[in-house]
């Protein structure tokens, strides 16, 4: 099991076994390739499978959970490249390139390989295995590649990769109830929602009559017992798709709150 941050740009992962993101926040645009098996995307708008030899570019400032899911007796492997926000814009000054308008599509587009592509991904293997890190100089050049290799394979991703705009704000109650079960820092919330983290606890306490925090420990645990309950799932199967880091962290916050444990919902249901 292996995961590399080779320098500011590329990531390389490699596991043998089912294995869940721990980053649920995407700060940056992402260019993933998935060398063997599948990952599993689960986002703000759905959800999305990622097949061997598929490439997966999402938008930056979204919510998403990854599992990373190995091949049939054999491993899971991708490699992902971070379009930082900086040098897009960079490249889009070298290239006197522009966003026409605001990008409104699918902020995860799937995408089939061709020979140029998948030439490019092989291209970083040898960065996986032999190095660590990778000079700031070849990173540029690796990523410019990438990018000038998206535009001229599929144009209409210009506007996707070069749509600088911030999120604006929007209605609070119904982006927290949509999305509580995502496991990030409250100032990730408060950007997705358009506010500063100060005026995002002003208005949320408004709303909900309560802080952030309890309210999104106490909605989660509501939801874990409700599907304990009535729908019969295993509290090993549903704590980190509620958000929370670990089986005992949800154990006890769930004891604490209901006076009994989540097993002893799950064997009386």
């Amino acid at each position: 099991m292996e995961e590399k941050d080779l320098g500011k740009a590329f990531i390389y992962s490699c596991y043998v076994d089912k294995v869940f993101g721990h980053e649920q926040f995407m700060p940056e645009h992402v260019v993933s390739f998935v060398m063997s098996g599948e990952t599993h995307l689960d986002h703000q708008q759905g959800k999305l499978v990622v097949g061997e030899g598929q490439i997966l570019v999402g938008r930056r400032n979204q919510l998403a959970k990854a599992v990373k899911n190995p091949a049939k007796n054999n491993v899971y492997k991708s490699v992902s490249v971070l379009l930082h926000t900086d040098r897009l814009k960079q490249y889009a000054i070298d290239h006197h390139l522009s966003s026409d308008k605001k990008y409104q599509g699918d902020p995860n587009i799937l995408l089939e390989s061709n020979a140029f592509i998948r030439s490019y991904f092989e291209s970083l293997t040898p960065y996986t295995e032999a190095i660590d890190r990778v000079s700031k100089k070849m990173e540029n050049i690796k990523v410019y590649e990438l990018i000038t290799l998206l535009l001229e394979t599929h144009p209409p991703i210009k506007d996707l990769l070069f749509d600088f705009s911030e999120p604006h704000k929007i209605d609070l109650e119904k982006f927290m109830v949509k999305n509580y079960r995502y496991n990030v820092p409250l100032e990730n919330f408060a950007k997705l929602s358009g506010r500063s983290l100060a005026s995002f606890k002003r208005d949320f306490e408004k709303i909900f009559q309560t802080s952030p925090r309890k309210w999104l420990k106490e909605k989660r645990l509501s939801e874990a017992y409700y599907l304990i309950e009535n729908k019969k799932q295993k509290p090993a199967d549903i704590y980190l798709d509620l958000g929370f880091e670990n089986l005992s962290h949800f154990y006890a916050s769930f004891k604490e709150k209901f006076g009994i444990t989540p097993a002893t919902v799950h064997a009386v249901g």
